[in-house]
């Protein structure tokens, strides 16, 4: 017979998933600034903050519009990614 209470087995879960969600969350990160990387190194990427919100721009092309630089790069991946402009 197991001696571990039940709710000792939900909190154990609930860390697991925790870590895998960390995890996940970090890779992700990871791909966004080698990406960044990547085209500033190659001058293919530029930003500037106007009127309270970043505004990314790859390839020439305008691919995000945010309120913090963090989400403007992220952003930019994404639709750069979706619209075909920035692949490495």
């Amino acid at each position: 017979m197991n001696s571990t209470p039940d709710h000792f087995l939900g909190w154990d879960a609930i860390c697991e998933a925790r870590m895998v969600a960390a995890a996940t969350a970090n890779a992700d990160d990871a791909s966004v600034w080698r990406w960044f990387a990547a085209m500033l190194e190659e001058r293919r990427i530029r930003w500037r903050f106007m009127f309270n919100a970043w505004v990314v721009h790859v390839d020439r092309k305008e691919v995000a519009i945010e309120p913090s630089f963090y989400e403007a790069i992220r952003s930019a991946k994404y639709e750069s990614e979706e619209l075909g402009v920035g692949a490495l």
